[in-house]
């Protein structure tokens, strides 16, 4: 009978292991210089560094989420042409209030059209805005809560 149990046990086990939902771990950039892409997602976007096991001086974490992380790595030649539909998006609870701090310091950003210190508003009511952070990807931040 504790074989059956233990057995049993073991299957439910399993079968949980087997049903749980795949989630995003992290994503990776690849930047010319980590310092210039490490404070603008530190200073500008906001983010939380969070420890990286490499200590080589080419790799910043930060968190993303409750289980989620953006690794920057350096090491790329040359800053490339990204589209606008591959993004990464950050939500904030004022986007006026983040608005202010990227005309505060210079950063360009833009409506999802291309109008220069624009926002858009979507279908669903939320505000967004795209900037480029030092390599060119591209970034979305947007009032969604």
């Amino acid at each position: 009978m504790r074989y059956l149990i233990l057995f049993l046990l073991l299957l439910a086990g399993f079968f949980t292991q087997a049903q749980s939902k795949v989630r995003i771990n992290h994503t990776a950039i690849y930047v010319i210089n980590l310092k210039a892409a490490a404070d603008f997602y530190r200073n500008i976007i906001g983010l939380d560094t969070i420890a990286e096991p490499f200590h080589d001086g080419k790799h910043a974490w930060f968190k993303t989420g409750e289980k989620t992380a953006l690794h920057i790595i350096e090491g790329a030649n040359a800053k490339l042409t990204y589209y606008k539909n591959q993004h990464t998006c950050f939500s904030v609870p004022n986007l006026q209030m983040f608005i202010e701090k990227l005309i505060e310091r210079k950063i360009a950003f833009e409506d999802v059209q291309g109008q220069k210190g624009k926002f858009t508003t979507r279908v669903d009511g939320v505000h967004q805005i795209w900037l480029q952070d030092p390599d060119g990807y591209w970034v979305e931040v947007n009032d969604e809560q």
